[in-house]
Formats: C-alpha cells, sequence, structure tokens
C-alpha cells in the first residue's frame, strides 16, 4: 500500500508557524487561540510546518535564551549611546520576547541581526565585516590591519595618535611622526615605542603581540608599564597584568593570511574565532566540550570545514539550524 506524500510547508507557512510558536510561549488570549486553531485545521502543510517549528524551538530553546540576552544588553546599550542623559530601560520581560524574535530571525534571516555589533560600530571609523580582513591607511601613513568583525576608533588630536580598539584584533604598522600612538583597548593600553604589533580583545580583557619593535602596556591609568619586544606577548584584564611570556609571534599573526593556528588552545578560545569567519552564528553549549584542548592549523576562510574537522576529531554533536550552528 502506498505511503501518502509527505507535505512540504512553503517557506512563509514555516515563517507562520514559527509565530504562532511564539505567541503561544508568551501569553494567548483566548482570541489568540481560537484563531491559532482555525490556522492550524485550514491546511495539512500547516500542522506539518507546526511540528518542525517545535522540534526547531526545543533544539533552538538554550541558545536562542542566551543570544536574546546579550541582544537586551547590547540594545540597552545602544539606547544609552543614543540618549544618554535620559537612560531608558527595557521593559521587564523583554527577554522572553527577545528570545521568541531572536529565534524566529535566526532560523529566517539567517542569524545575521546582531545588535552586539551596533554598539561597537556606532563609535567607529573602520570597520570589516565577517570573514573580511581589511587594511586601512590612517591620515599619518600609519597601517591598520583588522582581523575579520572588528572595529576601531581613530582620534589623532592634541599632540597625540590614539585608536580606540573596539571589537575584534588589529595589526598595527606605525608610521613615526613623533607624535605618541597610543592603541586603548578595555580599561589598558599599548604605547608605541617604533613596533609592528596586535591589539586583541578577549572575554575580559585584551593581548597585546609584538611582531617587531618595542611596545609599553599597561593594564590600566596608573598601572606600572611592561616594554614587550619582538616575539614577546602579554594580557591583561580587570587592570591587572599577567606576566609577558615568549611567543611565535608569526605563528600568531598567521590569521593576516589567511590562517588559525593553535597550541593547547581550549575549543571555546577556538569557536571564539571561527565566530569572526563566520557569517552566521556558532553557539556552544557545552561546558566540559568548551575546555578541550586543540592544537593545529586550520584555514580561516572556511569555518564550516573547521567545525568539520573538529567535530571528526574530537565527537561533538553539531546541529545546523539555518545560520546558526549549535555545538554539544
Amino acid at each position: 500500500m502506498n505511503q501518502p506524500d509527505r507535505v512540504i510547508p512553503t517557506p512563509a507557512q514555516e515563517q507562520a508557524a514559527l509565530a504562532w510558536l511564539s505567541l503561544l510561549h508568551d501569553q494567548p488570549t483566548s482570541g489568540d487561540q481560537v484563531t491559532f486553531s482555525h490556522w492550524l485545521q485550514a491546511d495539512p502543510a500547516h500542522a506539518e510546518a507546526y511540528a518542525q517549528a517545535q522540534v526547531l524551538w526545543e533544539l533552538s530553546e538554550g541558545p536562542a535564551r542566551r543570544l536574546a540576552d546579550e541582544d537586551a544588553l547590547a540594545l540597552q546599550g545602544y539606547l544609552n549611546a543614543m540618549n544618554p542623559p535620559r537612560r531608558r530601560h527595557l521593559r521587564r520581560g523583554f527577554g522572553a520576547l527577545a528570545m521568541a524574535a531572536c529565534l524566529v530571525l535566526m532560523i529566517g534571516v539567517g542569524a545575521g541581526w546582531q545588535p552586539l555589533r551596533w554598539v561597537d560600530d556606532l563609535g567607529a571609523d573602520y570597520v570589516s565585516a565577517p570573514g573580511e580582513i581589511r587594511t586601512v591607511t590612517l591620515a599619518d601613513q600609519s597601517r591598520v590591519t583588522l582581523d575579520a568583525d572588528s572595529a576601531i576608533a581613530v582620534d589623532f588630536s592634541n599632540g597625540e595618535r590614539h585608536v580606540r580598539l573596539r571589537r575584534g584584533a588589529g595589526f598595527f604598522n606605525v608610521t613615526h611622526t613623533g607624535e605618541p600612538f597610543v592603541v586603548d583597548a578595555e580599561k589598558g593600553q599599548a604605547r608605541v615605542l617604533g613596533t609592528q604589533f596586535e591589539v586583541r580583545l578577549q572575554a575580559h580583557g585584551a593581548q597585546v603581540t609584538v611582531l617587531s619593535g618595542r611596545v609599553g602596556v599597561t593594564a590600566h591609568g596608573h598601572a606600572d608599564q611592561q616594554v614587550l619586544t619582538a616575539g614577546q606577548q602579554v594580557a591583561y584584564g580587570n587592570g591587572i597584568a599577567e606576566k609577558m611570556h615568549a611567543v611565535d609571534s608569526e605563528a600568531q599573526l598567521a590569521w593576516r593570511q589567511g590562517w588559525l593556528n593553535y597550541y593547547k588552545a581550549t575549543l571555546a578560545e577556538v569557536v571564539d574565532d571561527l565566530k569572526r569567519y563566520y557569517p552566521g552564528r556558532i553557539v556552544l553549549l557545552n561546558d566540559e566540550l568548551a575546555g578541550r584542548r586543540v592544537s593545529g592549523s586550520f584555514p580561516s576562510k572556511d569555518p564550516q570545514a573547521v567545525l568539520a574537522s573538529l567535530q571528526g576529531v574530537m565527537g561533538f554533536e553539531q546541529t545546523r539550524v539555518g545560520s546558526l550552528v549549535i555545538l554539544r
């Protein structure tokens, strides 16, 4: 006996099902429930679309909630930046609404809506897109190579040259003019003493790596300065600097040639790098998995191939929902 053909919902019906699922997870009225019942029975494709939406919701509720929390904070920062004298606060309950909206958006439009970038870019002069490595020439002829998904703001005034790293990382090749050249990142600074170097934002601070010359690094305004030379690196965060140490700076900075090199890095660190090269979003849900160590060299232009390679070695599960990738 032949089985009936499976009903295939249209994209519009899938979007409608996700919208209904979002509404029904909030506080639907009795009228909403009646209207939904009529919609569900109007077409077999509606029931199929809603069943698929329920599966996607179960898979994505955790990452969607996490992303929604990030977006809610970012939107609050955006509002504050637009109107600082009047502190406008997002209403209570926004998180649940944002989670539902985030789920619909990341499935329906490729996970591209990321307000955290809006806040960073609001005061930036130069920005690189996800997956784009961009070199810009500043007014003093210094050159800055921005890693993927990075942003800087430039202020050349009062006899000093200041660059603030707002997101990502930048490699600086500084022209000597006699004026100080300072890169501000988080609460610390990297002051050029004649050099080529990288400044990279991290989860709780920043990291400075020197390719050539000398850089003076301070963890906050009144901290002692550490002077780094070629092949040295230091990280700082929360106003405290770690002890500087030797690194293979060429390997560390190979992202400029399209390679990401790691030696005993955590998977969380690798994933954070891949996020800058992936046009959607990658969410790592397993804390034990996040702490596992990775060594190797990977092409930055194909983050999906990198994830597939790591999956084969580390054995984690990978689920794709549109342009969202969930690792667990």
